[in-house]
């Protein structure tokens, strides 16, 4: 079976190497589609995981391996990702995931019809606002449970919930002609 993701960090943070190698191949697919799902581009994909990993070598020393690696990991990449979103609203460094969500709180356009149901799904996700964007794909695809989700976008588990809510419900809306 080999090591685990938090054996492979421990090894990391004692000096290992070869351990960081295998955990970011076992990784970094998995950040790097938190980003382009939230972003929706290779390019600032590529560079928010570059971010994110050069962040997790620095705090390396402050994981603890009696807890999940998982959501550690994805606490970075998503304080990465606001830091990125208070880049291009122009907000103030203290603003917070509800701050982000009024910024972007404008109508977004019904994805096009299509006949492909694969590509309807991606287009409905793809037209949610960010933040919904982002708990949905923590949830879905990442596996967490709304209190990690809170804890990872230093949120409340209610509000992480409501984003979760109201985008599966805009989806729900969306596709319901083709589900």
């Amino acid at each position: 079976m080999g090591p685990t993701d938090e054996e492979l960090m421990s090894a990391y943070v004692a000096g290992d190497a070869r351990a960081f190698e295998k955990l970011f191949a076992r990784l970094a697919p998995r950040v790097h589609a938190f980003f382009r799902r939230s972003f929706r581009d290779e390019g600032v994909a590529d560079d928010l995981l570059q971010v994110t990993f050069m962040k997790v070598h620095r705090a390396r020393a402050q994981y603890r391996p009696d807890l999940k690696l998982g959501p550690w990991l994805f606490a970075v990449a998503a304080r990465v990702r606001i830091d990125e979103l208070r880049r291009r609203f122009r907000l103030p460094e203290d603003a917070d995931e509800d701050a982000i969500a009024l910024a972007e709180a404008q109508p977004q356009p019904d994805p096009p019809l299509d006949t492909d149901v694969k590509d309807a799904v991606r287009a409905a996700l793809d037209a949610l606002p960010q933040s919904q964007r982002t708990v949905i794909h923590l949830h879905r695809y990442e596996g967490m449970t709304f209190a990690e989700i809170a804890t990872v976008l230093c949120s409340t588990p209610g509000a992480v919930k409501l984003r979760a809510f109201r985008g599966y419900e805009t989806l729900r809306q969306r596709l319901k002609g083709l589900l």
